[in-house]
């Protein structure tokens, strides 16, 4: 069950050639690919681009009439070597993921795919994941295209330039007989605008035409000696020949005066952000209308040097804006100056930062000291209201006061109780070397649990620990892998490794029958039926054809004492090897997501109804808190009593509670104390329990009135 349905959207795809689209970008794309003639898209799943993944999910009845084969891979690696059938055959191929994660997953395949080249128009649309909303390791997927010489393209942020660039990289995938990597930022992804729609083309030639008349050329596959000659071919024949149709095709775009004393050039996906630092500037309009001579790089490998020199040429100094290290472009560029004896200012990562994002305020303050320093006289004496300073405020600092709130895990999330017991566990055994893994379960290395030591990638959390596989050791370590990560690189990675090398440490495969981290996705363990994909095949399964034999299985991750017993177990036993335990319940948010709307339409429709909901016997807290070092749950609270007699705040639960009574279940396990309670709210409830109801009701009303008749009153006199 993905995040986000595009059941809706999705029927704007079927626009045909003069009508306007309106929308995001990533449906852009999506239609832009349907217009290529596209005969087979590969995808994984992952921010920034997970939701280009679900469009196309939800998309496949229209793929199906267009005979457009559509598969969500196993993993970016096998995204990428699904590109392999343009090599042969001239059908137009693409691929999806995130980067730099997905790009380095990918790596092998994506070296050996450009390697041989393609026939047809092979292309790769990587998520830029850059920046401080980043989940994953800074870096750029422009090292990757350099290192396997495959092309990059950055498109402008503007919905008929994203649509321009998909048509361009199929034609110069086409035109060089490379694969092309077009990477999207998360505001290209998601920002929202029109283009003109083209009919829908079906390929001229399906992958199951391909089938019928099998095709192979020696020269193309990967293997001495003509792997040698690739290299030559890349660079006499592949490389002028993108050069050449990037200029032709004016891929990159020019705005702003045509000469002028200064310059900037940018990266396609920058152009928003470098305009409207002009526009608080005061040289540039609402519309982007501005003197500044522009060079947009909307294709920023390889780089066309007449183009450069020519707009450098008359200029006292030109400012490139390229997000992220290493400064490849700018090197490029300096190079080229260097070469022609051009006399040109080259500026750049010394007026910008250089790491991190580049926001808007990084823009305005770095693209103002440039234009100050070189073309200062452009700049208008009085600006419009929004760049004039704001009065100083003395604002409080919130930081000394207010505790940092790292981040965690959902409201309800069925791996917290997991780590509970963990923890639990290393108090009774004491601490062990405990490895992490990619995914939701990661934040167990945050407050309140505080575990884990190192994570190495997607599905080797297991792999991380097989160091530690020491004969004479005393203690065993204990990792944890997730069943996305399982089934993207665990099966093989973590948990044959561990089988063939007899490894004794503890696997725990958290297993919430999604990909959760990466937007609630189906895998192969997913318990829902998928009328696409094939999906509950059980983990343990898996694992014990991979030869492990001591499996255990826990069905309800918030039975905090079992789960502690089934730790405590596989840290303890004499048998050797792995032990794996696969810890199982539904990911909260997508179970939220499936019952919310039934249970609001089953009350307004007058049907009976229940929800749970827990609460806090305050006479009987003692104001201990272990339940939330224990849990961390963002619905538990603390709350200030007016008994004066009670100085310590007592636990709360507040509004944000799903019931799932993890709370109550890790103070059991904790022997903590017995004051959380469950109360179910009934909607539309039955003629037998509203007489019920009235019934304890009175019995109720009936003790209170009699204990108040027997309690001691002091009356004024």
């Amino acid at each position: 069950m993905a995040e986000r349905s595009f059941a809706k959207e999705v029927q704007k795809l079927r626009l045909g050639d003069g009508e306007e689209f309106s929308g995001e970008g990533i449906l852009a794309i999506t239609k832009a690919l349907l217009e290529c003639g596209v005969g087979y898209v590969g995808g994984y799943q992952g921010a920034p681009i997970s939701h280009l993944m679900d469009v196309l999910a939800d998309a496949q009845d229209i793929l199906g009439e267009l005979g457009v084969h559509f598969e969500a891979s196993a993993s970016e690696a096998t995204a990428t070597a699904m590109l392999a059938a343009s090599v042969h055959y001239p059908i137009r191929g693409a691929a999806t993921f995130k980067s730099t994660v997905g790009t380095n997953v990918a790596s092998d395949a994506l070296a050996n795919l450009a390697s041989g080249g393609v026939t047809g128009g092979a292309l790769i649309i990587v998520g830029e994941d850059y920046g401080e909303g980043s989940s994953i390791m800074q870096e750029r997927s422009h090292a990757f295209a350099m290192k396997s010489q495959v092309w990059l393209l950055d498109p402008r942020p503007d919905l008929p330039t994203i649509v321009k660039t998909v048509r361009n990289g199929f034609e110069l995938s086409e035109a060089s007989n490379t694969p092309v990597m077009m990477q999207v930022r998360i505001r290209c992804c998601h920002v929202h605008g029109s283009f003109e729609t083209r009919d829908n083309v079906r390929p001229s030639m399906t992958v199951a035409d391909a089938l019928d008349k099998p095709l192979r050329d020696t020269n193309r596959i990967v293997l001495p000696p003509a792997s040698f000659l690739h290299e030559h071919e890349k660079i006499k024949a592949r490389w002028p020949a993108a050069v050449d149709y990037i200029r032709k095709n004016k891929v990159n775009e020019f705005f702003g005066a045509k000469s002028g004393k200064i310059g900037i050039v940018m990266q396609g996906g920058m152009y928003n952000g470098v305009i409207r630092a002009l526009q608080r500037l005061g040289l540039a309009d609402i519309y982007g209308e501005t003197e500044v001579p522009m060079y947009v790089l909307n294709a920023v490998y390889p780089l066309v040097d007449e183009e450069f020199l020519d707009f450098a040429r008359d200029k006292d100094a030109v400012l490139v804006v390229e997000e992220g290290q290493p400064n490849y472009i700018e090197q490029a560029f300096g190079a080229m100056l260097y070469r022609s004896g051009a006399t040109v200012k080259l500026a750049g990562k010394d007026y910008l930062p250089m790491a991190g994002e580049y926001t808007g305020q990084v823009m305005l303050d770095s693209i103002g000291n440039f234009i100050r320093d070189f073309a200062g006289d452009m700049l208008p004496d009085t600006v419009r209201a929004p760049n004039v300073e704001a009065p100083v405020i003395d604002v409080p600092n919130l930081a000394a006061n207010v505790p940092g709130r790292p981040p965690g895990f959902c409201v309800g999330c069925p791996e917290r109780p997991i780590f509970a017991a963990t923890k639990l566990v290393e108090e009774e055994l004491g601490q062990h070397h405990i490895a992490s893994d990619i995914g939701c379960h990661l934040f167990s290395i945050m407050p309140p649990f505080e575990l884990g030591a190192t994570t190495m990638g997607y599905g080797l959390g297991p792999a991380s620990a097989s160091a530690f596989n020491a004969p004479d050791a005393k203690r065993r370590s204990i990792s944890f892998v997730g069943d996305g990560g399982f089934w993207h690189n665990g099966l093989t990675s973590s948990i044959g490794n561990a089988v063939f090398n007899q490894n004794d440490g503890v696997i725990v495969i958290v297993d919430n029958f999604y990909s959760s981290a990466t937007g609630g996705q189906d895998i192969l363990s997913s318990r829902a039926d998928n009328k696409t994909k094939s999906t509950k095949h059980p983990i343990t399964a898996a694992v014990k054809g991979m030869g492990a034999t001591w499996v255990r299985q826990v069905d309800r991750t918030y039975d905090v004492g079992k789960m502690q017993a089934t730790l405590k177990e596989a840290l303890t036993t004499k048998e050797k090897g792995p032990k794996v335990i696969v810890a199982s319940s539904e990911c909260m948010l997508n179970r939220q997501r499936r019952e919310k709307p039934i249970v609001a339409k089953a009350i307004a429709d007058g049907k009976r109804a229940v929800k749970p909901r827990f609460g806090v016997d305050e006479d009987v807290c003692t104001g201990d808190h272990a339940c939330m070092r224990l849990s961390g749950c963002p619905s538990l609270s603390v709350k200030t009593l007016d008994d004066p007699l009670r100085d310590d705040p007592v636990a709360a639960i507040d509004q944000n509670c799903v019931g799932c009574g993890n709370c109550g279940e890790v103070a059991e396990a904790a022997v903590l104390c017995p004051s959380f309670y469950r109360a179910d709210t009934i909607h539309n409830p039955t003629g037998a329990e509203k007489f019920a109801d009235r019934m304890r009701r009175r019995a109720i009303g009936w003790l209170q009135s009699r204990r108040a008749e027997k309690r001691l009153n002091f009356a004024e006199v």
